[in-house]
């Protein structure tokens, strides 16, 4: 339970102002059909966090425990960095075509601006933490899903009102704490 509870709680606050949140803003004021998106997210989701707590989960039986513990140490450190640099949706990373419809342009354009992004690397972090890829994995698409349904549906006035900075700081304050109790047990 502490896995999926963790998993929950730093991914929805990691997603607070991240580029998929953005992403998430610009596919419901262009598509305006909150329902495909929402579900696309979710697919898009559960695939790339599958496959990150499956990295996570293997990387734990090919190195050392020690050097485990030091790397997830330094992972979650870097994390905390990392949450404090703001992200800004480019140009070229905005949906241009609904060849695939809502559904299919969400998932491929979510699972794309998924791809080497923190709560991504978050999610292979805590299942090497872990060793638990289903709660890992169920807590980090919760999160996704916490950060991004209310802006399908409340948008621009939720992004405004959230002092995203704050929110970063917490969770950029989680993660500096997570690598200490790493490296204390």
């Amino acid at each position: 339970m502490e896995a999926f509870l963790v998993s929950t709680g730093i991914v929805a606050l990691a997603e607070m102002g991240d580029k998929t949140q953005l992403l998430t803003l610009v596919l419901t004021a262009r598509f305006r059909k909150p329902w495909p998106i929402i579900w696309g997210i979710l697919a898009s989701t559960l695939l790339n966090h599958a496959g990150a707590g499956a990295a996570g989960t293997w990387i734990t039986h090919v190195l050392s425990p020690q050097l485990l513990r030091w790397l997830l140490a330094a992972s979650f450190i870097a994390m905390a960095v990392w949450i404090m640099i703001p992200d800004k949706l480019g140009e070229d990373e905005a949906p241009k075509a609904a060849r695939f419809g809502v559904f299919g342009t969400t998932v491929v354009a979510f699972f794309l601006a998924e791809m080497g992004d923190k709560t991504q690397i978050a999610t292979i972090a805590l299942a090497a933490k872990y060793h638990s890829l289903l709660p890992v994995v169920a807590g980090t698409t919760l999160g996704i899903m916490l950060a991004n349904v209310p802006v399908v549906f409340l948008g621009d006035r939720l992004t405004r009102r959230v002092p995203v900075r704050a929110v970063h700081a917490v969770c950029a304050g989680i993660f500096v704490v997570l690598g200490l109790l790493v490296l204390a047990v």
